[in-house]
């Protein structure tokens, strides 16, 4: 299972979160719960998501898929890890576009 890329339409984005609510559906709540993986989402800075992704974020906004991504954890009480502890740039992103200026 892997979420669709940004290009993708919504309605297959929909759909992955639709089937990841149904997995998380038959977790307890008194069990830790770890997701990972790669989810296609830049997360940014953006105030009113800091409570869920803290202030880390390689990236100054959000995309479609990063928001989506919040509203999940949100919804399920999760938190995204990777964006809440102080990191080197370097150290945010797994790849370098071909003008060697972006990343994601």
């Amino acid at each position: 299972m892997h979420e669709p890329s940004q290009e993708k339409s919504d309605n297959s984005k929909n759909s992955f979160y639709e089937e990841l609510d149904q997995v998380f559906d038959h977790f307890t709540m008194h069990h830790t719960t770890i997701m990972s993986g790669d989810l296609n989402a830049k997360f940014g800075r953006e105030d009113v998501l800091k409570p869920t992704i803290g202030n880390e974020s390689l990236h100054q906004d959000s995309n479609d898929n990063g928001v989506k991504t919040v509203k999940f954890a949100t919804s399920t009480i999760l938190v995204v890890k990777n964006t809440m502890f102080p990191r080197r740039n370097f150290q945010k992103y797994t790849l370098t576009f071909p003008d060697g200026k972006n990343h994601s």
